[in-house]
């Protein structure tokens, strides 16, 4: 500004338009600068770019093209999955087919073997008649508490002449010799074990769940062997049954392990099982299982009735559900100790009345297909879901019901799909038939005798009714006979173990054994009956 002192306007505003021209010369110069740098580094950036474009189209094209085979292999893949499912489910069909068709064979097979099974029975343990055994026991045996006869004036041999013969030879001084021979369907001598006795007994066990009632009890004098057969060797003390020698167990534990070892191959849920025990004292019942206010186990008196339908039953007869064979036993050991016995000069611990021991087997079977066919899968999962509302854990945790006619958990909420066949098992060991004058009881003893030979001639005025064809058979002459006549005259495969003292001190005792055997033998009772299931229908 010191230049423009003393200078005109015009020269001022000269000065500053030059001075305006160059700075804009100067812009312009710079502007043409940056423009051609501008220029340059688009130029460099646009052959970066169009490089890096042509790189990466090359990139993708090469990712294309592995995608592309990579989908092609996924898709060939897939197809060959849909061809591989397309084959699975063909063999899937296929096997579905095979099975349905094995099923039904299966089905078809099961209905053959139940009907040879029976066949077998029928022709083992003849259906329409008694079928006896023989099991011959050493009367000196110290097992058993028998004492040793003294030495007679006459000789007897008894012996097993055959498998189905028993020979009895016998001289005395004065009388005329004897020489009989009876017929039995099975012989047991006193060498042969307790499981050559049950392994002719167990067939009746498969006829059990397949629909039958079947009866097993022991006959024979006092002393001869019957609670062996039946039970096996006691404990002293509490009589209760000895478990620890498997092969010296009786009938009664081997024919519950046995049940339970059929019901564990049948659908879980599918069978309800009860257990009673009585006691037949004095012509008198009373229920072994029945327990007082605190819980305590003692012999209760019942009475035997007569339903209308003409069957035997025991009102407010005790009933305990049992799980399996040691729930059983742990029961039955408990009726045991409450059993009457008295020593004799015969049986030192002899058994003072008859005991029944009763297995009720309750068969639930569900739907339109229920019979023979639970081992189908699905019915065998809708019986198990369903069961698991027929049982309420209430009625499981409360396992004693009273009365043989109080309904069970089954039938207090059965619905119109459920159908219950109720089988049963009795066990029954009888006292002994028994001579005074050999037994030198006295006193009430005495009066046990009475009541013990008259309860069991009312027992073959039965058989002999009924082997007869009487129109009146006089089941209600004793309280034994009326419990058993279901059983004796019923329903039931009835097996009858005859036991026998071959000691001569005891030949007429083993020779009104052996005549009560071959008279009951002749008994003709007609076909027994099974409980029918219902017909499975085929499946779809």
């Amino acid at each position: 500004y010191q230049g423009l002192a003393g200078r005109s306007t015009n020269e001022v505003l000269q000065l500053y338009a030059a001075h305006g021209r160059q700075q804009k010369l100067q812009r312009s110069s710079v502007v043409t600068q940056l423009h051609r740098a501008i220029k340059k580094r688009l130029k460099q950036d646009l052959k970066s770019l169009h490089s890096f474009a042509l790189e990466l189209s090359k990139d993708f094209r090469r990712q294309s093209k592995t995608c592309i085979y990579k989908v092609l292999a996924a898709v060939q893949g897939i197809q060959l999955q849909n061809e591989a499912m397309q084959m699975f489910q063909i063999k899937a069909f296929d096997l579905e087919q095979s099975l349905q068709e094995v099923t039904e064979r299966y089905e078809k097979e099961k209905q053959k073997r139940r009907a040879l099974h029976n066949s077998l029975v029928v022709s083992i343990f003849n259906d329409r008649i008694f079928s006896y055994f023989v099991e011959i026991i050493p009367i000196i045996s110290s097992l058993h508490g028998y004492i040793t006869s003294p030495i007679c004036l006459y000789t007897m041999h008894l012996f097993a002449e055959a498998h189905e013969t028993v020979l009895v030879k016998c001289s005395r001084p004065g009388h005329a010799s004897i020489n009989k021979t009876f017929q039995f369907e099975r012989v047991y001598n006193d060498l042969e074990s307790q499981d050559a006795v049950f392994a002719d007994v167990a067939p009746l066990l498969t006829s059990l769940l397949d629909g039958y009632n079947v009866c097993i009890m022991a006959y024979g004098q006092t002393g001869s062997g019957k609670t062996y057969t039946m039970l096996g060797p006691q404990l002293e003390g509490n009589f209760a049954f000895s478990i620890e020698d498997e092969s010296e167990l009786g009938i009664i534990p081997r024919a519950t392990q046995e049940v339970f070892r059929l019901i564990s191959e049948k659908p879980p849920g599918s069978y309800w099982v009860e257990v009673s025990v009585v006691e037949v004292y004095n012509n008198e019942i009373f229920d072994l299982l029945a327990k007082d206010s605190y819980g305590k186990v003692f012999g209760i008196k019942r009475d035997v009735v007569t339903t209308k339908e003409g069957k035997s039953d025991v009102p407010l007869l005790t009933h305990e559900t049992v799980e399996n064979a040691s729930e059983f036993l742990h029961l039955v050991n408990k009726g045991l100790q409450l059993r009457v016995r008295h020593p004799t000069l015969v049986h030192a611990h002899s058994s003072r009345s008859h005991l029944v021991v009763t297995l009720t087997i309750t068969t639930v079977v569900f739907g339109d297909s229920f019979g023979t066919s639970w081992e189908d899968e699905q019915t065998s999962q809708r019986l198990n879901k369903e069961v698991s509302c027929t049982f309420p854990q209430k009625m499981r945790d409360n396992k004693s019901t009273s009365s043989s006619g109080a309904s069970s958990p089954v039938q207090l909420e059965a619905t119109e799909k459920i159908k219950q066949v109720k089988t049963r098992l009795q066990l029954v060991d009888l006292a002994g038939s028994e001579c005074v004058g050999m037994s030198g009881v006295t006193g009430a003893a005495l009066r046990e005798t009475s009541f013990i030979n008259r309860s069991l001639s009312a027992l073959a005025d039965v058989l002999g009714a009924i082997a007869e064809q009487r129109s009146h058979v006089p089941y209600r002459n004793s309280k034994l006979t009326h419990l058993l006549q279901d059983s004796v005259g019923g329903d039931a495969k009835l097996l009858v173990m005859l036991c026998i003292s071959p000691g001569q001190k005891y030949l007429t005792e083993s020779m009104q054994s052996l005549g009560f055997g071959t008279r009951a033998r002749q008994v003709q009772r007609g076909q027994v009956k099974k409980k029918n299931f219902p017909v499975p229908s085929k499946a779809k």
